[in-house]
């Protein structure tokens, strides 16, 4: 939800004519659009399967079939993520309700499939006669890493379905890859992590970082500038900035949620949207706004939010 409002105050920047309620309406669109899209991704493994299965069946049946074809290595058709994701009844529901359909791109999934044949780690995977649940994870995530997230053929489908997609791309790809990272082989049905933990209290949530934000930029810009040494603000990336006027938003006006949770969050995001050395700039100047905020009785935590002084008392 973080990225996702980082790139609402983004565009909301370049479009200053557009009010805050069509913002905050377009990034909850935003939101559930890059979840509609990650069922689009869940649903290609078992299409991919079925390929497979179709084109060793076809082997079978030629005039005059090879060893190879009588008897194909079975085991990317019989890895057990993949079975989960067609045995799940939450993914299925997904793909009937978003309608999604791979009948007429039997070309895509068939060069997605080479892509994947190319991998080294697929070629030691199918090499290897042992049989193993983390085994089979282990490919799919790689699957998603190295083929999904680099294929200019996907980028292009998805931005031809919907404009909007090319940008979600990576967030969606993001929300399948950690949903199979905590799947279990004990699991008896798999599901996608929700969008929501409490849907009421993130949307609140995002809400009001994004509304809060805008409307304290002047005053968290002035924070940043104040700390600044050697630095004059024009020379640091927009995303940046972004960033680090929403951490200093979630200090001041977020108490439930604790000081160290807000700046993890923030360099975990700059790392991925800033320059090289964004995470270990943000840090130092969030980390010395806490304290100076902190000194000034303006650093006020409740709740969850006190888990700080817990920690550091505990420390002590």
């Amino acid at each position: 939800m973080r990225i996702k409002v980082m790139q609402a105050l983004y565009a909301k920047q370049a479009n200053t004519e557009e009010d805050l309620l069509t913002g905050e309406k377009e990034l909850e669109k935003s939101i559930e659009r890059c979840e509609e899209l990650s069922f689009h991704f869940y649903s290609i493994f078992p299409e991919i399967k079925r390929y497979l299965e179709n084109k060793f069946e076809e082997r079978k049946s030629k005039n005059f079939p090879s060893e190879g074809d009588l008897n194909p290595n079975m085991k990317f058709v019989n890895n057990l993520v993949i079975a989960q994701m067609e045995n799940s009844r939450q993914l299925n529901r997904k793909w009937d309700e978003f309608k999604i359909n791979w009948a007429q791109q039997k070309e895509l999934i068939i060069k997605l499939y080479n892509s994947i044949t190319e991998l080294p780690e697929y070629q030691l995977y199918m090499q290897n006669e042992e049989n193993s649940y983390k085994q089979d994870k282990e490919l799919v995530l790689t699957i998603i890493e190295k083929v999904f997230a680099e294929s200019t053929l996907l980028h292009w489908y998805f931005e031809e379905k919907f404009v909007h997609w090319f940008d979600d791309y990576n967030d969606a790809l993001l929300l399948v890859y950690q949903s199979i990272t905590f799947w279990k082989a004990s699991m008896k049905e798999v599901q996608a992590a929700p969008l929501y933990k409490d849907a009421a209290e993130d949307i609140a949530f995002f809400k009001n970082l994004y509304r809060k934000t805008i409307s304290n930029r002047r005053e968290y810009m002035g924070m940043i500038e104040e700390n600044l040494k050697n630095w004059e603000s024009d020379r640091i990336i927009e995303t940046d900035k972004i960033l680090m006027q929403m951490a200093i938003c979630e200090l001041l006006e977020f108490p439930n949620i604790p000081t160290k949770v807000t700046i993890n969050e923030y360099i975990e995001i700059a790392k991925t949207y800033g320059s090289e050395k964004s995470g270990i700039f943000i840090n130092g100047l969030i980390d010395k706004i806490a304290n100076e905020l902190r000194e000034e009785g303006r650093l006020k935590k409740t709740g969850r939010g006190l888990l700080d002084r817990s920690i550091n008392q505990a420390g002590e």
